[in-house]
């Protein structure tokens, strides 16, 4: 049987009078297009083969067309603006579109080919002038303002927050704006938005554009046996001798840690820290485009700045309290930064460098230095991250706190063949989520590693839906004579993402806009830093990590050594986060248009935090994909602000144990089901009983000793 799911909108009963969600009379659709029909699958997950790049314009172009039915039917209502004809009836609207952009923009991410890519271009300005319908729409806007103005006493607390969010997503869109002003809007966003995709369209563009072909033996010849075989891997995959190194991080970091080869690794240095600054794919004009539209936005809508107008639906709340926090953990840990870049120099000058140590220096002494001190490099770890356990062990880390249970599922496709995917299932059986897992590069997969969702949970006439979460990574490939083995940074990358996952798995609520992840951007990373912990305590180690070819347990002086070099480098490694901080605060808090030098602006931003030395001719922000096309413009701090989040809630888990059930409960309870159903200080306080204070990082960091 075919339908629409949005067909089955209905009447809601809610307090403050009649609530009936009006009925659209919506344009009839091409059931043959499988993004438009009714998913007759295993918790109505997307039918990837059946889906091909064709089907995706036309049912956007569908889609659209629904949502603008339902935005007319709720602007025609001739009943009086309440919740439920209103507020709820715009919750609910675009439900088709959300669904097929849902796969569309994941497989931008995962699977972007040049059809996709050219898809995307035609279908942005499509919906841009939706939103921007929607939002600039006077009459809309007037019945939200009626329902924001009346007396509201029945809602519940979720219901509140959502008629607050929707007037003050219309306040902040534009819509009280003069007609002209409207117009100004409408062309800025629409800019903006093409500028965004475009950005990391070259981005991507630029990272698979350069690779690194050897063919010399002797240049590879002092490399681990696990990189030489992920080098010529690639080289094969590409039909080509030898080894390759790409930019990839998988490629790239391991090369740099192993090879002293230093004009091998200047090149891939300044290869990878100069993507997209000119050349073919060069990003320095569009970040231009980007941060001026951006603050022509803000200052259209009242803002002096664009982080002014970003901040001020943050938990940060306002500019002044943002910079006031990096400079406090800068003046606290930039002394212990340039101590530890000391450290690393002293070194390798005792093991024979000449000169200034630099940044492409930095990774094979400070590997060397750790070996050294604590006998814990990459080599010496990796044998006992077998992926495939990894995997296990984190599942078996969300049973132990959160009664969760992972069986992989056969009959869900996934999007892609390497992608494997889990049914969730709760302590009483409860069916809880989907989970793709996809873990490895690929030619049309974006660098990083992120969390995402095909669909969130909400609950509809009763009915709940709950989400389809996806991870995915870009973690070592398996090799002819190895299976994947992780490195400790990807082994704390994975806890950190699939925390993310577990803030969508375990979301509650009636409200997709509210539950999971849809939270402020400075308290989502809180559920993913926490999970990092796990990586340093030993008693979890000690319950999977064995080697992969003898099955021995990881040896207990490996477990001391990881425990004992969890804060080795603390003071640098925060030192370079506020640089991106900073910088990101500088971008988006210039008060007139920007038209100098990319380069040099960079530079002036991040000299407060530098302790490396500077290299003429790279800079990091025509390939920052998270503020300039990633959502966490005027938002990298909270990184950093999450880290404080963590170290404090960390601090109530250790009370009790590493694997508190009752910790966890709370935590799942006031933090990881709530979503954005109420504002996240009251939710932290909740579980913590107080405020969080910088002082908790700082302290975990144990500066000096």
């Amino acid at each position: 049987m075919k339908r629409i799911l949005i067909m089955a909108l209905s009447a809601f009963a809610v307090a403050c009078g009649d609530q009936s969600i009006p009925q659209a009379n919506y344009p009839e659709l091409d059931l043959t297009n499988p993004l438009l029909a009714e998913w007759d699958t295993p918790h109505q997950t997307p039918p990837f083969s059946l889906i091909k790049p064709e089907h995706f314009e036309p049912a956007v172009d569908a889609a659209i067309a629904c949502s603008r039915a339902e935005i007319e039917a709720i602007v025609n209502n001739p009943a009086k603006p309440t919740f439920g004809n209103t507020i709820l009836a715009m919750e609910r609207q675009g439900e088709l579109l959300g669904r097929v952009m849902g796969v569309f923009s994941n497989l931008m991410g995962t699977e972007s080919t040049p059809e996709l890519q050219a898809i995307a271009q035609r279908n942005q300005p499509k919906l841009s002038e939706l939103s921007n319908d929607i939002s600039l729409n006077p009459e809309l806007f007037a019945r939200v303002k009626a329902v924001y103005e009346q007396c509201n006493w029945g809602l519940s607390k979720a219901e509140k927050k959502l008629l607050e969010d929707t007037y003050l997503s219309f306040s902040r869109s534009g819509a009280a704006l003069s007609d002209e002003d409207k117009a100004l809007y409408r062309e800025y966003s629409k800019e903006l938005g093409a500028l965004t995709l475009k950005f990391g369209q070259n981005a991507l563009k630029a990272t698979n554009a350069f690779t690194l072909n050897i063919t010399n033996p002797k240049e590879v010849a002092e490399l681990p046996d696990f990189v030489k075989q992920a080098m010529a891997a690639e080289a094969k995959a590409r039909g080509e001798k030898g080894w390759t190194v790409t930019l990839q991080a998988p490629s790239y970091i391991p090369f740099m840690t192993y090879s002293t080869n230093r004009t091998l690794k200047e090149k891939l240095y300044r290869a990878y820290n100069s993507r997209a600054l000119g050349g073919e794919f060069d990003n320095t004009e569009v970040i231009k485009g980007i941060v001026n539209y951006r603050l022509k936005i803000a200052n259209l809508l009242g803002y002096k700045n664009y982080a002014d107008y970003v901040l001020e639906k943050r938990m940060a709340e306002n500019t002044p309290t943002v910079m006031s926090f990096l400079d406090e953990l800068l003046a606290a840990t930039k002394e212990y930064a340039e101590l530890d870049y000391k450290t690393v120099s002293d070194f390798a000058a005792s093991r024979g460098f000449e000169g200034t140590l630099m940044p492409w220096d930095w990774a094979y002494y400070n590997e060397q230095y750790k070996n050294e001190k604590f006998a814990l490099s990459d080599e010496v770890v990796k044998p006992y991250f077998k992926l495939e356990n990894v995997k296990q062990a984190v599942f078996m880390l969300a049973n132990k706190l959160y009664g969760l249970t992972f069986t992989e599922s056969k009959e869900i496709e996934g999007y892609h063949p390497e992608t494997t995917v889990y049914e969730v299932t709760d302590a009483d059986g409860r069916f809880m989520a989907v989970l793709y897992l996809d873990f490895h590069p690929r030619a049309t997969k974006r660098a990083g590693a992120w969390m995402t969702e095909f669909r969130g949970s909400k609950i509809v006439d009763g009915v709940e839906t709950r989400p389809l979460v996806s991870l995915v990574m870009n973690f070592s490939k398996p090799t002819e004579t190895a299976p994947a083995l992780l490195t400790f940074d990807e082994v704390e990358t994975f806890l950190h993402e699939f925390g993310h996952g577990l803030h969508g798995i375990l979301g509650e609520g009636e409200f997709e806009s509210q539950t999971g992840t849809s939270v402020y951007r400075d308290f989502v990373e809180l559920p993913s830093q926490i999970m990092e912990n796990w990586a340093t305590e030993k008693e979890f180690l000690d319950l999977w990590a064995v080697h992969y070819e003898t099955g021995e347990p990881m040896p207990a002086e490996i477990v001391e050594r990881i425990v004992a070099a969890q804060n080795y480098l603390a003071a640098y490694a925060n030192v370079r986060q506020l640089s991106f901080g900073m910088t990101d605060m500088a971008w988006h808090t210039i008060e007139q248009p920007f038209e100098g030098d990319v380069v040099a602006f960079e530079q002036a931003s991040m000299a407060p935090t530098q302790v490396t030395p500077v290299v003429e001719g790279t800079a990091m922000a025509p390939a920052f994909t998270h503020i300039f096309s990633g959502g966490y413009a005027a938002g990298y701090y909270s990184y950093k602000w999450a880290e404080v989040l963590e170290a404090d809630a960390f601090s109530m888990f250790k009370e009790q144990g590493v694997f508190p059930r009752e910790v966890a409960s709370k935590f799942r309870e006031h933090v990881l089901s709530k979503g954005g159903s109420e504002h996240p200080m009251k939710l932290y306080e909740a579980f913590r009983g107080h405020k969080p204070a910088t002082q908790a990082l700082i302290d975990k960091m144990q500066l000096g000793k």
